[in-house]
């Protein structure tokens, strides 16, 4: 609570400066709590054995989990209404900061996540499973709004590192899980009930405090790729302290001093953002003030020797730095439409129209959907290959950190490549998908010690599709309707999951089982639903490759666009 009053005092005192930054700390912690579906283990067997479900009830109320957590298109739309489209007019001031599309999430995240606790502990009579799944449903639907608000911001913010902040939003979303599982672990450890109730809470609370810094702010502010890389490291520094803590918690018993300890360090380096965004904004006041005092003369420490080599390299330096005062002065005055002109604005309809919508959305089910089906099936595929519950428990947990690093990692590089060598950035998704089809392969061939391979290369690749969609997209169709577009193609994760996990992955293992107990042990129960994601995926690659081909030519044209928009 401390770290929040923090952020507004920030934001007090630099009411007249780059509340972008600001935003993107607000928008980082929002992302921190609102991640409870991917907890969804921790909950799950007090939730079945309370409402006396057997298994396939359970998945049944699973999917809904699912689609909830993916089908955006009305987070998209809300977004679209009460931010961009009133941006440009004089109606509805109090409804052009997203902090609506917030505060909806937060309606459906405390509903959700409270009737099920008053369920599970009987303060309401065991209702139909139709109305839990309306429960489940709710509760993580509402993580849609926040992730849209939140990165549809970011993209508006930094449209010129689309791909790095898409990925460190992303980023901390998906180690969201993992960061409320230390919560639990630290506060309510043996109290599944409980966790669901903090559940309903805790986002919530977060995001209605923190949703009024959460602001368009679209102006140029000097060493913006300094400051992300500063996020991107603190990212980086989260993912390996908890990837420790995992694997500490799984190997031996923690007592509570230790636990608590390791929680208070887990919040000082999430709050660590806040002093990146501090530093961002002084310099950026004091940079600021200096080049209107000078001839517009660019500094010599703006200039990275080491993207001097090519031509298009230098030029793609110059969106990093500036180019005299009068840039400075106009850069941060333009409103957030200026940032906009570099592609296409489409709007859904017409989005739906075009070649390259729906070569993204087949791309994305069989790359999200083979990812998610893989680690929907992870602990059944252990228990199968005679991992112990112990080495289950841990795949299933770093599960969260492989995500992380594809998330990240995609969205980080593909700016590089983009910035530096000019690559289209749909090449990207080529080559993840290229790997998740040796990562499945590597699953179905059942040597000893597949599945840690395996699980990381499925879990990168897997993370990799959820930043280069979304910044392939604005950049495709244009950021004027990037919630509701992404969040329509997004909709291919829990559709390619379905097919898979439920038509190929249980109806092979099925067929296989043996015994009362209707379990399957050997290589062979999932050998052949493996390969088959495999060919899957492989088959996303090239749609992938088909979507490269047809956008190398816009991307080369967005590039030059961009350089110019700066130059100017």
């Amino acid at each position: 609570m401390e770290n929040i009053h923090r952020l507004h005092h920030y934001r007090r005192r630099n009411s007249g400066g780059s509340s972008k930054w600001i935003a993107a700390v607000a928008s980082i912690w929002i992302q921190c709590s609102c991640g409870a579906s991917y907890a969804f283990g921790i909950y799950s067997p007090i939730l079945k054995s309370s409402q006396g479900y057997d298994q396939a009830t359970l998945d049944t109320v699973s999917v809904f989990k699912d689609i909830g957590a993916n089908a955006g298109i009305i987070s998209g739309l809300l977004y679209s209404a009460v931010v961009v489209s009133s941006s440009s007019g004089h109606r509805w001031w109090w409804v052009r900061r997203p902090w609506v599309v917030h505060l909806v999430g937060a309606i459906q995240c405390f509903v959700g996540y409270f009737m099920m606790w008053a369920s599970v502990i009987g303060i309401i009579s065991r209702p139909h499973v139709g109305v839990m799944c309306v429960f489940m449903f709710l509760a993580a639907h509402a993580q849609t709004f926040f992730n849209t608000a939140n990165v549809v911001t970011a993209v508006h913010n930094f449209p010129d590192y689309s791909g790095t902040i898409v990925g460190i939003m992303k980023g901390f979303l998906g180690l969201s899980g993992a960061v409320l599982i230390q919560v639990y672990d630290t506060l309510f450890e043996g109290s599944p009930s409980t966790f669901l109730l903090m559940l309903a809470l805790l986002p919530t609370l977060i995001s209605i405090l923190l949703m009024w810094l959460v602001k368009i702010d679209a102006g140029y502010t000097n060493y913006e790729k300094r400051y992300l890389n500063g996020f991107s490291v603190v990212s980086l520094v989260v993912a390996a302290y908890l990837m420790i803590l995992i694997i500490l918690e799984n190997t031996i018993a923690l007592p509570l001093w230790s636990r608590i300890v390791t929680f208070v360090i887990l919040l000082a380096l999430l709050s660590s953002t806040l002093g990146v965004a501090g530093k961002a904004q002084s310099d950026s006041s004091l940079n600021l003030s200096y080049t209107s005092s000078t001839t517009g003369t660019p500094l010599l420490d703006e200039v990275d020797s080491t993207k001097q080599e090519t031509m298009s390299s230098q030029a793609s330096n110059s969106v990093d730095f500036h180019q005299g005062p009068s840039d400075v002065e106009v850069q941060n005055k333009a409103s957030y439409e200026d940032s906009l002109k570099f592609g296409p604005e489409l709007n859904l309809l017409e989005a739906i129209r075009t070649a390259n919508f729906w070569l993204l959305f087949i791309a994305m089910l069989c790359g999200m959907g083979s990812g998610l089906a893989t680690i929907n099936n992870i602990s059944q595929i252990g228990q199968s290959l005679g991992y112990t519950s112990v080495e289950r428990s841990t795949l299933v947990s770093l599960w969260s950190i492989w995500n992380y690093l594809g998330r990240f990692g995609a969205g980080y590089a593909s700016d590089i490549f983009l910035h530096r060598r000019g690559w289209a950035r749909p090449l990207l998704m080529v080559l993840t998908l290229a790997a998740m089809t040796g990562g499945h392969v590597i699953i179905a061939s059942g040597f000893p010690g597949n599945l840690y391979i395996g699980s990381v290369l499925v879990g990168v690749c897997y993370g990799s599709q959820w930043s280069l969609m979304p910044t392939i997209t604005s950049e495709i169709f244009g950021v004027r309707h990037l919630g509701t577009i992404f969040n329509s193609i997004a909709a291919a994760s829990p559709v390619g999951s379905y097919i898979l996990s439920v038509r190929v992955i249980g109806y092979i293992y099925d067929r296989n089982a043996t015994g009362e107990d209707n379990s399957c042990y050997g290589k062979y129960c999932f050998m052949l639903s493996f390969f088959i994601l495999a060919s899957v995926s492989l088959f996303g690659f090239l749609v992938a490759l088909a979507l490269f081909f047809r956008t190398r030519k816009f991307y080369s044209q967005l590039l030059i666009r961009r350089l110019r928009h700066i130059a100017t």
